[in-house]
């Protein structure tokens, strides 16, 4: 009768009291008890008198035991996303040597916050941080013959009281510098203050000369560092302001002798700078780096880097290839038809060669880890359409990038729809992008990729090239669009549906994970003008590299706020794989910020928030993530730039770059708008805006969206831009200079019918509406198609809709009804016959006006 009587647990309560009378006292803790009663469950349990419930009801003469087997765990559900900071066990004798702390947001989908090994029972408190509604104990290793067996199992939310002091932080991390000059544009201001010790700041070889910084917002200042080049100040002064203007004094500084130096000041001010009175050199003032430390109360340092989850699978060469071969495949597995699983995943491969398959289903990532696409090799990376009998309209959220495929039958398959990017590729063969038997096909995307074969789309409907080298293009079927691309076949839209840009006006491609030694890195490739070709045709594309200590490394547990911190605190932002519940938007307000995904990593704003909001800043770079849009509903899912935003960003646009979204389909998403362009001159490469048609929670008032992009903001360039199945108008474009290079959509699928789908009196909205005040617009290869599914008698009177302008122009415009399913009568402002009948041709214009 096991349990009845334990002198051994008797002996550890005494241990644990002896030791909570010695021991000093505690920091006080900011923090509330939320397990206490809640509903809990377990793999198992001993006998009926030691249920889970037992664990967290607050008495601590009853317990949780398990079966006596190493795999167990204990459950607690929170009933809704919960903050969680703290964690206190109290073992009975029966306890675990090693075990886990985990965290989900759903029950199914867990995230490691805290590893355990070397347990010795008695009471363990660990203080922890992440998100969600579901806390578990996951049993790894038993200290004894029998199972895992809880006292209590106490689970807390909120924060340690922070501790006062100068903060070890560098508050003034790619913040916005400026100086009162220059030696060359190879030592701008911001170099002093970008982290990296390779590069510097330099003035003109005068005296005065100042460098200063940005905080963006008044801060109390403790502490500053200088690392000082060559060129160095023998006299110079740090000081601080409140408006850029009026300056005080923080520190005095005469017979400097260069180097390294650190000073504790004490101040406050918004801006710092370093004010050099004499030179030691013939030269200038050059500094490698300029930090500074305060104690603003923003809480403790949030440190960059660290590992990257548990859903990056990371390779070498010296991994035998059945190893990889057979982890690739069981994640397949899991991942081929999972289109609205839970499960995100990564793998990344370290330069060299590797004898295998990656087969890419549903949120798999596959990413080389070389500075450039030759430096990591593999048999395949390839997509088929088994799973849906041959069918690849729905091989969605996937991506591979920066690497060689060598495919041993020499050509490699690739047969995706939207949201499926193909970028820094080099396909040494031929590449076909259509399903085994070319059953139907809805892509797609390529980019900065060399295919030293033929590209067959067969039955791909339509496509779009940017910036790549092809060894030829086999057939088109409505809409083959290239710009930038060596290879491609000249424009021929009526015959072969053909449009063909020789470069692409402005491009800049996705920031890029890779490793540099034993170091991680983000690559951040250099803007281009009028490019052809892959960027690295001639040895590493041009950029910068920021190391990955200056990113904060998010998982899924933790919250916005933490985020959000992380970003004001200076760092990048790196999302891992798995699904985030946000309560209030990812804020970016910093110039220059990158936030990147891997294994598309999820974003879910809940409460009617947005999802990411951008200030109106120069260069930053959102890249490969999707927003599935919550519940309630959201006003705007990602903004860019707040309402009324009018900078020039033309030198250094912001960028978005494989970013999704997703309403309904996981479940009943609702969203008025995807996404809002207020700032100029922002770069679009590659966007699906998805009203769900399938799935979960899908219906006219069910998931409601009523616009997918609203474009305010002039010059502003989208290349690869599909957006699909908006209530009203997909895409409306009020800024001026607006160019789309290529455009793909379907409208609704579900208006119950025609009487409620009028816009005003006329019949339907258009799919791209150009505001009537807008005098300059041009597009490139746009097409958009109608499924009318509930109601197949409904019309829509234009798909284009545009003022008539001399500096309105589009190319290449195409209608598609999809079997008959519903009839489009125009294509662009009563002009262009009816798309029409089950024969499923389309309605084209060359030119327009």
């Amino acid at each position: 009768m096991r349990g009845l009587f334990r002198p051994a647990a008797l002996w550890t309560a005494s241990a644990v009291l002896a030791a909570l009378i010695a021991a000093p006292p505690l920091p006080a803790l900011a923090d509330t008890l939320v397990s206490q009663g809640k509903a809990a469950t377990a793999s198992s349990t001993e006998n009926a008198g030691t249920g889970p419930a037992l664990a967290v009801d607050g008495d601590t003469a009853t317990r949780w035991s398990s079966a006596a087997t190493d795999s167990q765990w204990l459950q607690i559900d929170l009933g809704a996303s919960t903050s969680v900071s703290r964690v206190v066990l109290n073992w009975e004798a029966a306890h675990a040597s090693g075990y886990k702390i985990q965290v989900s947001p759903n029950g199914t989908s867990w995230t490691d916050l805290k590893t355990v090994t070397g347990g010795d029972g008695g009471i363990d408190t660990w203080d922890v941080s992440g998100t969600g509604r579901y806390v578990r104990m996951l049993g790894v290793t038993r200290a004894t013959g029998y199972g895992y067996s809880l006292w209590e199992f106490q689970v807390y939310s909120g924060t340690s009281d922070p501790v006062p002091g100068c903060g070890t932080a560098n508050a003034a991390l790619n913040r916005a510098a400026t100086a009162s000059s220059t030696e060359n544009a190879g030592t701008p201001a911001s170099a002093a203050f970008d982290g990296d010790t390779g590069t510097r700041w330099a003035s003109a070889a005068a005296d005065p000369q100042w460098v200063r910084v940005d905080l963006g917002s008044t801060q109390t200042i403790c502490g500053i560092d200088l690392r000082w080049e060559a060129a160095y100040a023998s006299a110079f002064r740090l000081q601080s302001s409140t408006d850029g203007t009026t300056w005080t004094d923080l520190k005095s500084v005469t017979g400097a002798t260069g180097g390294t130096q650190s000073y504790d000041v004490s101040g406050s001010g918004r801006y710092v700078r370093m004010l050099g009175t004499a030179r030691a050199t013939g030269y200038g003032y050059s500094l490698w780096e300029f930090a500074v430390h305060t104690t603003s109360g923003d809480g403790p340092v949030i440190p960059g880097g660290g590992d990257l989850g548990p859903n990056v699978h990371v390779f070498d060469p010296s991994t035998p290839a059945a190893t990889i071969q057979s982890r690739l495949d069981s994640v397949f597995q899991q991942q081929e038809s999972a289109q609205f699983g839970t499960g995100r995943h990564a793998f990344l491969f370290k330069p060299g060669s590797y004898p295998v398959n990656a087969k890419v289903g549903f949120y798999t990532s596959i990413v080389g880890l070389g500075q450039n696409p030759d430096d990591v090799t593999l048999d395949g990376v390839t997509v088929d359409a088994g799973w849906f009998g041959g069918n690849a309209t729905q091989n969605f959220w996937r991506s591979t990038e920066n690497l060689s495929v060598q495919p041993p039958g020499g050509t490699n398959q690739w047969a995706v729809s939207q949201a499926a990017p193909f970028r820094r590729m080099h396909i040494k063969g031929a590449l076909n992008l259509a399903p085994t038997g070319y059953g139907w096909a809805s892509g797609g995307y390529i980019a900065d990729s060399k295919i030293d074969g033929a590209v067959g789309p067969y039955s791909q409907q339509q496509w779009y090239t940017r910036d790549s080298s092809v060894g030829g293009w086999v057939n088109g079927v409505w809409n083959m669009v290239f710009s930038g691309v060596q290879g491609a076949p000249a424009t021929d839209f009526l015959g072969k549906s053909y449009t063909t840009l020789d470069t692409t006006p402005i491009s800049r491609e996705k920031p890029y994970l890779y490793v540099s030694g034993n170091e991680y890195r983000v690559f951040v490739p250099a803007k281009r003008t009028n490019a052809r070709g892959v960027s690295w045709a001639n040895g590493s594309t041009p950029g910068t590299s920021i190391p990955l200590s200056q990113f904060y490394v998010a998982k899924p547990s933790d919250t916005a706020a933490r985020i959000n911190a992380a970003l004001a605190q200076g760092l990048h932002l790196l999302l891992t794989p798995g699904i985030y519940d946000l309560d209030r938007p990812i804020a970016v307000n910093r110039a220059n910020t990158v936030v990147l995904g891997l294994g598309l990593a999820t974003l879910i704003p809940r409460n009617g928030v947005s999802a990411v909001k951008v200030a109106d800043v120069d260069g930053v770079r959102l890249a490969s993530f999707l927003v599935d849009a919550g519940p309630q509903k959201s006003d705007v899912l990602i903004e860019v730039g707040p309402q009324g935003s009018g900078a020039d960003h033309a030198a250094n646009p912001t960028t978005l770059q494989d970013v999704f979204v997703r309403i309904g389909g996981a479940f009943a998403g609702n969203a008025t708008t995807s996404v809002v362009i207020n700032s100029d001159d922002v770069i679009i490469d590659h966007t699906w805006l998805w009203r769900g048609d399938h799935g979960e929670g899908i219906g006219w008032n069910v998931n409601t969206a009523e616009t997918g992009l609203i474009v305010n903001g002039d010059d502003v360039l989208a290349t690869g831009l599909f957006v699909e199945h908006y209530r009203k108008y997909d895409v409306e474009w009020y800024g001026e200079r607006g160019r789309t290079i290529f455009f793909q959509n379907e409208k609704a699928y579900d208006p119950p019918n025609q009487a409620a789908y009028m816009n005003g009196s006329t019949k339907g909205w258009a799919a791209y509406k150009v505001g009537p005040a807008v005098d300059v617009h041009e597009g490139w290869g746009l097409g958009s198609y109608v499924y009318f599914n509930v109601d197949p008698t409904i019309e829509v009177e234009n798909a284009f809709e545009t003022p008539v302008k001399p500096g309105v122009r589009f190319h290449s415009l195409l209608t598609v009804s999809l079997g008959g399913n519903g009839r489009i009568n125009h294509v662009v402002n009563g002009v262009g016959g009816p798309a029409q009948g089950v024969e499923t041709i389309p309605s084209k214009i060359v030119s327009y006006p």
